[in-house]
């Protein structure tokens, strides 16, 4: 076992796990894992909690009482995914307060169907936010065109967030756009600036795996040789609009006023391809300032042979636009792809919840006390 989580930890990237149960919870791995993989955060998504509510360890007494209570589905799964994500947070507590809230988060999401209604994820953030009732909580919005002006009420509300399914480097430089005008509502409503959190996840692997597709369909040599390149190239330079950003004259005066940056998340950082090694989103996107969030088996692989050389990701802003612009040459239309990896992403989340409030239905049905 190599050390390479810590030399990760100490290049300055935050490493979370994305996955959440409440056996994870109650036996005491989420501590261990924070004890010794030098994990300081969790995220988790409508697909985690339908994996672990469906997996049924640890739920069968909140469910019973549930259900005595009559309560509706939407509800029930509001009171189980809240009570996971209140205990994660309370486990985390020592490392929020360690890194002076910059870590120990925990995210939970708005409901997928609402990503297309603005006021209404508005209205889920604050009721998450309240049902939860702890510090180190992200929401997470999703970065639809309705999610935007969301993110920005939601942070001038003083909520932190968590900026989730981000694939375009376009939707990336609107999502900062929405956090600092968020920050500067907030500031205008006189609340203290640096209590707000927010991350901004942009998704990894599935540009990959699409684009992967799409060349395998040109399949000419050079299609072949950019096979792998674009979703490293895509968050390369979603770093560098990063930079970019917080370095502005906007950002500086907010930055005066207490604001915290936005830091950039890789999310969805398992290799989906056999044929990549298994750390590459990890070993390869390596800069300060970042979060990774890892499935547990990339947590483990990174652990066992992850190469964790230094910083990976500035120095190579050039070979990244190159990348992009050969699979563009080849009639590969970025903009087609982002947007369908967008409506994927959306749809993927709502068919979990769904699958979600079905067997959560059928499990209240069937612990319902008979009637008399």
């Amino acid at each position: 076992m190599t050390d390479a989580l810590k030399r990760l930890s100490d290049e300055g990237v935050a490493i979370w796990l994305d996955d959440l149960s409440r056996k994870r919870i109650t036996s005491g791995n989420l501590a261990e894992l924070i004890d010794q993989q030098h994990v300081v955060g969790v995220t988790t998504n409508p697909s985690i909690f339908q994996k672990a509510i469906s997996a049924g360890d640890g739920y069968q007494q909140q469910l019973a009482d549930l259900a005595a209570r009559k309560v509706t589905v939407d509800e029930a799964i509001r009171m189980i995914t809240t009570a996971d994500v209140r205990d994660a947070a309370d486990v985390l507590r020592p490392v929020f307060d360690a890194t002076g809230g910059q870590d120990g988060r925990v995210s939970i999401e708005v409901d997928p169907r609402l990503a297309h209604n603005t006021g209404a994820t508005v209205a889920e953030a604050k009721q998450l936010a309240w049902l939860v009732d702890r510090p180190n909580t992200l929401i997470k919005i999703p970065a639809t065109k309705a999610g935007l002006p969301a993110i920005t009420e939601v942070i001038g509300l003083g909520i932190s967030v968590n900026v989730t399914l981000i694939f375009s480097l376009e939707r990336y430089r609107e999502v900062m756009d929405a956090y600092l005008a968020g920050l500067e509502k907030a500031k205008a409503a006189g609340l203290d600036l640096s209590l707000i959190r927010s991350v901004a996840s942009f998704f990894v692997s599935r540009v990959d795996s699409e684009i992967d597709k799409r060349l395998d369909k040109v399949g000419t040599d050079e299609a072949k040789s950019l096979k792998g390149k674009a979703a490293l190239a895509n968050a390369r330079l979603a770093y560098q609009a990063y930079e970019e950003v917080f370095s502005s004259d906007r950002w500086a005066a907010l930055d005066k006023a207490g604001a915290n940056k936005q830091r950039p998340l890789w999310a969805s950082t398992g290799v989906k391809d056999p044929a990549y090694k298994d750390t590459l989103y990890v070993d390869d996107l390596v800069a300060p300032g970042t979060v990774n969030t890892m499935p547990e088996a990339t947590l483990e692989a990174t652990a066992d042979h992850g190469q964790i050389t230094g910083d990976t990701v500035r120095g190579t802003y050039d070979e990244a636009k190159a990348d992009l612009d050969a699979i563009a040459r080849l009639g590969i239309s970025y903009d087609d792809v982002v947007q369908l990896l967008e409506d994927e992403g959306v749809e993927k989340f709502e068919a979990a919840w769904n699958d979600l409030l079905k067997s959560t239905e059928a499990e209240l049905k069937r612990l319902a006390p008979s009637e008399g």
